[in-house]
């Protein structure tokens, strides 16, 4: 399986995320998804957890944990969220940013 990274960039150019594509899928973190959508990772976290809750998606097949290291030299343990839930949480979020997402 090869690992890649792309730049995603806004249609007008305020934003960048780094977007890592793992075969067919690519993953995005709860911080990089609320960067996409311009909402507050409180907002992300909620339409998350009513995905998971209401059964759309199981959490095991869309989720994985990988280690990070902070700038303080800290290893941490941060959940990715695969192409399934961003489209899910795209559909949800109302932003101008998720209709453009979604085009």
């Amino acid at each position: 399986m090869d690992n890649q990274i792309e730049i995603y960039t806004s249609p007008d150019g305020s934003t960048e995320i780094e977007v890592h594509f793992v075969g067919d899928t690519f993953w995005l973190n709860l911080n990089e998804i609320s960067t996409l959508f311009e909402k507050d990772k409180s907002v992300i976290s909620r339409h998350l957890s009513n995905i998971f809750n209401s059964g759309e998606l199981i959490r095991n097949s869309v989720v994985a944990k990988n280690a990070t290291t902070a700038t303080d030299g800290k290893t941490y343990e941060v959940e990715y969220y695969n192409l399934d839930a961003i489209l899910s949480v795209g559909y949800r979020v109302n932003s101008k940013r998720g209709t453009q997402f979604r085009q």
